[in-house]
């Protein structure tokens, strides 16, 4: 029986690895890549890179709320976390589970996760957010309890 990977705190070590493994999950399901395929290669810069920022913004916004999920030494999960103390609100701005790893809940216990983490960081509420076309996500975050509460459009164009 394979044990479950373990739930840690990020450590500046892994940083490499999540954007790997970020750059994995996210493709055909990131708000980068939509623009990217709309308008072409913007600023010199493909959507991998733009994406892979992201991980730096969430690390800059709240590293004490960054958890990654590790098995033998490799990263094959992780949950970014954004805190609004006056809002009480929790958000989570990013969420990716390696290929080989899905399917088994360990994108749930990332989850669960975080929402213990708002909870001992007092929070009344936590959001997420998922593109139409991420069909695990449509299916995934209402299955934690999540509901939908709004839809949006993005539009973009060249300058």
């Amino acid at each position: 029986m394979t044990t479950q990977p373990l739930i840690r705190s990020f450590k500046p070590t892994d940083l490499g690895a999540v954007k790997e493994l970020t750059l994995q999950s996210f493709e055909g399901v990131t708000l980068e890549q939509n623009v990217e395929g709309a308008l072409g290669v913007l600023h010199n810069r493909d959507w991998r890179w733009r994406k892979a920022r992201h991980i730096d913004e969430d690390l800059a916004s709240n590293s004490g709320g960054f958890f990654v999920a590790e098995q033998e030494g490799q990263i094959v999960g992780y949950i970014s976390t954004v805190l609004d103390r006056e809002a009480g609100k929790g958000r989570i701005p990013n969420l990716a589970v390696a290929p080989e790893f899905r399917g088994r809940g360990l994108g749930r216990r990332l989850i669960e996760w975080a929402l213990d983490y708002f909870r001992g960081e007092g929070m009344s509420y936590a959001m997420i957010e998922t593109m139409d076309q991420n069909e695990i996500g449509q299916h995934l975050y209402p299955s934690c309890g999540f509901v939908e509460v709004a839809r949006q459009a993005h539009f973009a164009r060249k300058l």
